[in-house]
This record gives C-alpha cells, structure tokens and sequence, in this order.
C-alpha cells in the first residue's frame, strides 16, 4: 500500500503495457503493409475488382463494392451490405490490398454462412458500446466519491462487456483472414508466393485485435484490483 499514498498508482502499469502493445501493433502493421504495398500483383487486379470477383465466384447478390476515405478504414457494413475499401485498398494492384480486400470479403462470407462468432460480436455491439462508455467511469465514479461496493461492481461487469466483444473479435477475425486467403489462392487471384506474402499483412493486421483485446483485459484486470484495494 505504500506506493498508494505517495501519489503512485501500480495498476497504472497495467494500462502502460497496454497502450504498448497497442502501440507496437499498429506500428508494426503499417510497416508491413508499407512494404508488400510496393509489391504489385501478377494479376493485375486491384482491390476492388478481387472484391467484386469474390463476391461473383461465391454468388453473392446485392452486395455492393465501395469507396471509402481514408487509410486502411476498410470494413464490411452489414447493415448496408457494402465492402468498404479505403484509399490504399480500392485502387491499389499491390499484394497487400488484396490481401485486405479479401479478408473484407471474408466478412461477407461469414455473414452468408451464419458463422456463429460474427453473429455473437453482432449481438454485443449494444452492450460493448455501453461497456466501453459509462463502464469505467461508473468505477471511477464510485472510487473517488467512495459509493458502495455493489455500484463499483456494476461498473465493472458493464465494463466486462466491451472486453467480451474484443475478446469475441478474434477468432471472427483470424477466420476472415483464414478464409480471404484459401479464396485468393483458390480463385488464381495470387500465386502462391503471393499468398504467403498476403498472409503477413492479414497477420500483422491480426495483431492489432490481439493487442486491443489484451489491452482491454488489463484494464479490466486494473479495475478489479482497484475494487479490492477499496475494500483493503
């Protein structure tokens, strides 16, 4: 306890090894992506068009392939039922954004099949919303204005909610890659050493959910420790 009293707080090591790992990922994925960016497919095709390919070998109607600002903001919306490929995806012939350009397709993919993990992630959106905006400051709230354990505790099981929804993310997110790169392959949209050179892009992507979710874990951890440190 006695680093409490002078003003240092030890669970904040917990949310600095976070921020870290969120920090590597997402410099790690620009890297990579920066470097097989420069590499130009075989096939010539750009992001959109394997998109589009993908949707017409899979028969996949009404489904349509869009534009959208941005670097690498590329997402599938179901709820407009779009494949949204950003400024370096759309346009671009490069390995690497057909790597994501599939792997955006692979949502499509998950969302026709009914995969259940995307459809758990879907039904938590609501609550990881509520999770990751009144969570911790219910906790916060409750700690600094010394209000009862039960109301800490509620803060602390909504928060839990936001971290479900990470925790849910990953394998819809490792089996949207998983599947952008058997269809690359399959579908002769990259050769095989394209592919391997895709599979590093979608990985380093990959990373930035991992990092988020455990970063999201700490922090959740961080709260719980806080909690007990009240009743200490």
């Amino acid at each position: 306890m006695y680093g409490y009293y002078y003003g240092f707080d030890p669970t904040y090591v917990l949310v600095l090894i976070g921020a870290l790992l969120c920090m590597w990922a997402s410099f790690h994925v620009n890297s990579v992506y920066n470097k097989y960016s420069h590499i130009r497919s075989a096939s010539g095709m750009t992001g959109a068009q394997v998109a589009q390919r993908i949707l017409d070998q899979n028969n996949v109607r009404g489904v349509r392939v869009e534009h959208v600002s941005g670097n690498l903001t590329d997402h599938y919306d179901p709820r407009t039922q779009t494949v949204n490929l950003s400024d370096a995806v759309y346009s671009s012939t490069s390995v690497a954004a057909l790597g994501v350009a599939a792997h955006e397709c692979g949502h499509v993919m998950q969302h026709e099949t009914g995969y259940v993990p995307l459809k758990l992630r879907t039904a938590l959106v609501p609550a990881a919303n509520l999770g990751s905006q009144i969570g911790l400051p219910l906790v916060i709230i409750g700690l600094i204005f010394g209000l009862s354990n039960t109301f800490i505790a509620i803060g602390i099981w909504i928060f839990a909610l936001a971290v479900l929804f990470q925790i849910v993310t990953l394998p819809v997110e490792f089996n949207a890659s998983h599947r952008a790169l058997v269809m690359l392959e399959q579908y002769g949209i990259l050769g095989t050493d394209e592919v391997a050179s895709s599979r590093k892009v979608l990985g380093a992507a990959a990373m930035t959910y991992v990092a988020a979710a455990a970063s999201a874990v700490l922090q959740l951890l961080r709260l719980i420790m806080l909690g007990r440190r009240r009743d200490d």
